[in-house]
């Protein structure tokens, strides 16, 4: 009978032991997706039903990691192109400190930080989103905007992040959620190989298809030539388009006539004495009524002459390792219409790939704006289109913005765009 017990006796206590270890192992796996940081917000979260951990399995490892930032839900999703590898609640700026919504790019990253602003407070895995003081990094979460600008995360998300990213990753903080979507469009940059034919479509052809819309275009600009080396790099590019400077149209005619040997006097768009003269003087050679006016005859004429396409009412710029390496016209339709801030990225592909797919983040909600209405009123001359073939590589972007870049844009910097 006692050795019937103690077989009973073992037995038990060997399923107790079975049972927690397997709660154990339950509580282990659990703590994957949990970050003990402090408040019960301080959380990383499975976003539907994907695991918080490293991309899933369908994304391609070579797709760019990209961040998005929503004040209203106070939230951070990390994706890899279009696959959420992470989320996490997070505090932004506090009434009179409201963090910039825009398109930044993680500047500089330091695992210990003070501020030199807020009195040497700590920021650890600090990631610099302007040299203004923007940033993202570790902090407190209270459940509501409280810092001073920057955007804090919890402690094990903030470590996690700080590993997954590197200088020059985007990042686009918006008021509402926004989420990237898979794009394609013939005025989104494919990679160029020597020997294949560039398409070039004539703007009453493009204009007249929906499908051809903001197709390659003829241009008679010769844009800077692509630096030898810049070609052969793998960083990838940092793109901006924007409607030319606004000016009237008499500065356009002081610069043409300039152009072609006139004294039109400084480019300052006032209608001065040397201005009408040098009108007067291009009207007698061009066959014109000769009045001194400024007409739109004129504009034409003068466009004629200097071999310019008017059509070429924006600016493509590119910077690379945070430096200016190229710039060219571009057409874009109806500059005077709002066109918003979007950001396309292009994913990863293979050195010898003919195409590439690209994906739009929506940095500035504007009605009826959406990726293909704005690529639509977008045309690349096929020389510019050749260059930017030649130098493309993963993760390069293209941000389409009627916004100013200047004042966070500088050295040590990509394209800095401040929606608000």
């Amino acid at each position: 009978m006692a050795q019937i017990l103690a077989q009973a006796l073992a037995l038990a206590l060997a399923a107790f032991v079975g049972l927690m270890s397997v709660a154990d192992a339950g509580a282990s796996e659990r703590k994957v997706t949990t970050v003990k940081s402090g408040p019960a917000t301080d959380k990383l979260q499975a976003v539907a039903g994907t695991p918080a951990q490293p991309a899933a399995a369908e994304a391609g490892a070579e797709d760019p990691l990209h961040i998005v930032v929503s004040l209203q839900a106070q939230s951070m999703t990390v994706y890899r192109g279009l696959e959420i590898v992470a989320q996490s609640p997070i505090s932004s700026g506090k009434t009179g400190h409201s963090t910039p919504t825009g398109v930044y790019s993680i500047l500089e990253k330091r695992r210990k930080h003070f501020s030199n602003i807020y009195d040497n407070a700590p920021m650890p895995y600090m990631q610099r989103l302007t040299w203004s003081g923007i940033a993202l990094h570790q902090g407190k979460l209270p459940g509501y905007p409280a810092s001073h600008g920057c955007v804090r995360m919890p402690m094990e998300f903030a470590q996690s992040l700080f590993g997954m990213t590197g200088r020059g990753a985007h990042v686009v903080i918006t008021d509402a959620p926004v989420e990237p979507v898979s794009v394609r469009h013939a005025a989104l940059p494919q990679p160029y190989e020597a020997g294949t034919a560039v398409a070039s479509l004539d703007l009453p052809i493009v204009a007249s298809d929906s499908g051809l819309r903001g197709s390659i275009v003829t241009g008679s600009i010769e844009p800077a030539k692509v630096p030898a080396n810049q070609a052969l790099s793998d960083k990838p590019l940092r793109m901006i388009i924007t409607p030319k400077a606004a000016g009237n149209d008499v500065h356009r005619a002081q610069t043409l006539l300039n152009k072609l040997g006139f004294d039109a006097g400084f480019e300052d768009g006032v209608m001065g004495k040397r201005t009408r003269d040098a009108i007067r003087l291009f009207q007698e050679g061009a066959d014109l009524p000769v009045t001194g006016n400024m007409t739109t005859g004129l504009l034409r004429a003068l466009y004629r002459e200097t071999g310019e396409d008017e059509t070429l009412t924006a600016v493509l710029r590119i910077r690379r390792d945070f430096k200016d390496i190229y710039e060219a016209p571009v057409a874009l339709k109806d500059p005077h219409l709002p066109l918003g801030t979007m950001i396309f990225t292009a994913l990863g592909f293979d050195k010898d790939a003919a195409n590439v797919n690209w994906v739009a983040v929506n940095a500035e909600a504007r009605p009826g704006l959406s990726p293909e209405a704005v690529l639509d009123r977008v045309s690349l001359p096929k020389s510019v289109a050749r260059d930017i073939g030649l130098m493309l590589t993963p993760g390069s972007s293209l941000i389409v913005t009627d916004r100013s870049f200047a004042r966070n844009t500088g050295l040590g910097t990509d394209f800095v765009v401040t929606t608000r």
